[in-house]
């Protein structure tokens, strides 16, 4: 139940409502006047204050903005032995909850306290998704302890408080939006939109419309203007990834932008003033796109002010443990299963694997393990068959000769893995395989699979 403070001068009245209001199964606390009020809330937690209006150092509607510019999740029920209209309405406007008479309104004070209740617990429940929306947003989601990944978040932090112009490089599924996410939400931008747009995800005209927006009329469809994503995050920051797959001719456009805060919707001839900061990302390498003519050089200055190169999950093997961990803990609350550790051989495995889709090859192998366990523990034989016949415990010699029948072996022994968490299921079992049915069921015979 919500603790409650009451400041009353009138000993009689604080018992008397304290009493009341503790047979409801709150915690009460007492205080004579504001100044000791204050000093409670300093102190401890308290959800609701209930306040008298006239006390001896001061006024409780005023007092009420106090509490609610020092303490935004208290709520605050005044009481006055008089009651007037002006009170009243500037006792809500400084975010009091209610005002009422003493006396007259005895009996709503239970059932505004349990409302007022109610909206302590809305209250505390918004507070803690902002923080965890907050933590998933800000650089303290970004999980690792290698030098290799310290020294970049060290780096983005650093850029971050600036204005200045992000490109984020490095191999695919090295967590580049999660950077400039992280970027956006330590900027003074953080108020304001972060949009982000995959430039290799639409053709030409359709991201030219999608980052600038266009006018009425400007083609057939086009009954009404659209906003752009450089109008709609006005203020705040634009995150292009896969900025290396831009059609030459909107890297003209973006240019414009970069270097006067100007665009033109599709359609039209009026530029638009726009004041956006640009996270940029990309796994090609832009200098040699420059060399074959598929980007313009002057573009990648101008977007190429902060460099960040984050390491691929080969350059960070110490972190492999945690991030493992981390999508284990993630995915076993996702499916209801009871998954709290890994074998060492498996975290072996994961360890002498080259990662070549980096940490979304991690979370899609941990995802597809946790699936297929049906124990408290992540054990090799969940693992597909390229990671789990890759890391075979033998040397290094005879990894490279391994005969046909060890793979024939290894093979064998996943199939019958997955049919047997399929319960015979083949269909499902081609698909959790990635392999087509026509080619299980050969399997199957060939390797005399029950």
């Amino acid at each position: 139940m919500n603790s409650i403070l009451i400041i009353d001068d009138e000993a009689k009245i604080r018992s008397l409502l304290s009493r009341i209001i503790a047979l409801e199964g709150f915690e009460v606390f007492e205080s004579s006047n504001l100044k000791s009020g204050l000093k409670k809330l300093e102190t401890s937690e308290i959800d609701i204050v209930i306040c008298d209006v006239k006390l001896p150092d001061g006024n409780g509607v005023e007092f009420s903005k106090i509490i609610k510019d020092k303490f935004p999740s208290v709520e605050i029920i005044l009481l006055t032995a008089f009651g007037n209209i002006p009170d009243g309405v500037l006792a809500i406007k400084n975010g009091a909850f209610d005002y009422i008479t003493k006396g007259d309104d005895n009996t709503r004070i239970l059932p505004l306290i349990y409302k007022a209740s109610e909206k302590v617990a809305l209250n505390k429940r918004v507070l803690h998704l902002e923080k965890q929306l907050n933590r998933k947003q800000s650089f303290d989601s970004i999980i690792g302890k290698s030098s290799a990944i310290t020294s970049v978040v060290d780096s983005a932090r650093k850029v971050a408080t600036t204005d200045a112009t992000v490109l984020l490089t490095g191999e695919t599924g090295t967590g580049k939006e999660v950077f400039a996410q992280a970027i956006h939400h330590a900027s003074k931008r953080n108020k304001n939109n972060f949009i982000a747009v995959n430039c290799s995800a639409f053709g030409k005209d359709l991201l030219e419309n999608e980052l600038f927006g266009h006018k009425a009329g400007a083609f057939t469809g086009a009954l009404k203007d659209s906003k752009g994503i450089f109008e709609e995050a006005n203020l705040g920051t634009v995150f292009l990834d896969e900025i290396g797959e831009m059609p030459l001719d909107l890297q003209a456009k973006l240019l414009r932008v970069l270097e006067s805060g100007e665009f033109l919707k599709v359609g039209d001839n009026k530029p638009i003033k726009t004041d956006v900061r640009i996270i940029a990302a990309t796994n090609r390498d832009l200098e040699t796109e420059i060399e074959k003519g598929n980007f313009r050089e002057d573009l990648y200055y101008r977007i190429n002010i902060f460099q960040i190169k984050l390491p691929s999950l080969r350059e960070r093997v110490v972190d492999i443990e945690l991030l493992a961990q981390f999508f284990l803990k993630s995915f076993s609350l996702k499916t209801g299963k009871n998954i709290n550790s890994v074998s060492p051989d498996y975290l072996k495995a994961l360890k002498n694997h080259p990662w070549k889709g980096n940490i979304r090859e991690l979370r899609n192998v941990i995802e597809r393990s946790v699936i297929l366990t049906d124990s408290s523990e992540l054990e090799v034989d969940s693992l597909p068959l390229d990671i789990s016949v890759y890391n075979n415990e033998i040397d290094s010699s005879q990894t490279k000769m391994m005969s046909a029948f060890s793979m024939a072996s290894a093979e064998k022994m996943q199939i019958q893995k997955v049919l047997n968490h399929t319960k015979g299921n083949k269909a499902e079992a081609a698909r959790l395989l990635e392999i087509g049915i026509a080619t299980l069921y050969r399997k199957v015979d060939e390797y005399k699979i029950s």
